[in-house]
């Protein structure tokens, strides 16, 4: 298991020895809750051609984006749209959005929102995007498989419990402008936060700005004790960076943890592809057998994964709707 700069360990997915990166994973989720997942399939050349059409969807105006204003959690956010934290700041996060869903069925994919095909500089967009999803979803899948060996589980476990049954994954470009605005208060391009659901796989740009609260107790109750201690989570050309949600935290009793991250304003234009790999909407979260025992009993009742991210998403939207 190799290490970054950031001493954030390095998984290889092209690995034979999946015993031995089973057992890497399970540290680096024990440990730092991220870690970066290389040889993962996807060319270099491939990810730049999905930045750059990401680019041109946040270079239209205002009002054309506005064209596709999210609903049922597909399309565009604007702007301050996402409130991460609760800390009482009277804007959002200083970035811009665009959701894209499940494919799996006709009753999901046709809930996505796509820009207008009729956008000359944008012919083939939607197919990019679309080979994006389907590309990282298929990654997801092979790196579950490896996180239920790490946790002594079989290969199939999360398939075979539904969890990756038609997965509620989302795909979320994301926009970071460089410009800063002159505000009283604090601006963050995306405020401290833990992602709810099962993993995370993001792609970014080279740009800084990410960072991670490493420092943090590795018990989960004490995410919100101070004070917070953050280190730059580095970009490595080709590299995914993992990291744990909310929801595998309580799958492992907290054994893996889900880490507080956030987004700094640098001054610079940033891009990220952030992909959500969620459980089916109705899959039970409950604490596994292999992550609690007498000394360790559950510290989460069960919870339906759809429930769940259903009352996440609504308290970070909630407040800017109202």
């Amino acid at each position: 298991m190799a290490k970054s700069p950031n001493f954030l360990p390095i998984i290889d997915l092209s690995s034979t020895d999946r015993v031995s990166t089973a057992n890497s994973i399970r540290q680096a989720c024990i440990d730092y809750g991220f870690f970066y997942l290389i040889n993962h399939g996807m060319e270099e050349e491939f990810l730049e051609r999905v930045f750059e059409e990401s680019k041109k969807f946040f270079a239209l105006p205002v009002e054309e984006k506005m064209k596709v204003a999210r609903k049922e959690h597909r399309g565009y956010t604007p702007l301050y749209d996402e409130k991460l934290d609760s800390l009482g700041r009277s804007r959002g996060d200083f970035k811009e959005g665009f959701y894209i869903g499940p494919m799996q069925g006709l009753s999901q994919s046709s809930l996505n929102q796509w820009p207008s095909e009729g956008n000359s500089c944008m012919p083939s967009w939607k197919t990019t995007m679309e080979s994006y999803y389907e590309k990282v979803l298929y990654v997801g899948r092979r790196l579950a498989s490896l996180i239920a060996l790490a946790l002594n589980l079989e290969e199939r476990f999360f398939d075979k419990v539904g969890a990756l049954h038609a997965p509620m994954a989302f795909l979320r470009l994301l926009h970071y402008p460089g410009e800063l605005s002159a505000l009283e208060e604090e601006v963050y391009g995306a405020s401290a936060h833990s992602d709810y659901g099962m993993i995370t796989l993001l792609a970014t740009d080279g740009v800084r700005g990410l960072q991670a609260c490493f420092a943090a107790s590795t018990i989960c109750r004490e995410k919100d004790k101070r004070p917070h201690i953050w280190e730059d989570v580095y970009h490595i050309n080709g590299a995914l960076i993992v990291n744990i949600g909310d929801m595998m935290e309580r799958w492992t009793n907290c054994l893996f943890r889900s880490t507080l991250h956030r987004v700094m304003p640098t001054g610079q234009e940033r891009y990220s592809l952030a992909f959500f790999m969620d459980p089916n909407h109705d899959c039970v979260v409950q604490c596994l057998e292999s992550c609690c025992s007498e000394a360790s009993p559950p510290k989460f009742p069960p919870v339906r994964s759809g429930d769940y991210l259903e009352e996440r998403i609504k308290a970070a939207y909630s407040s800017q709707e109202s």
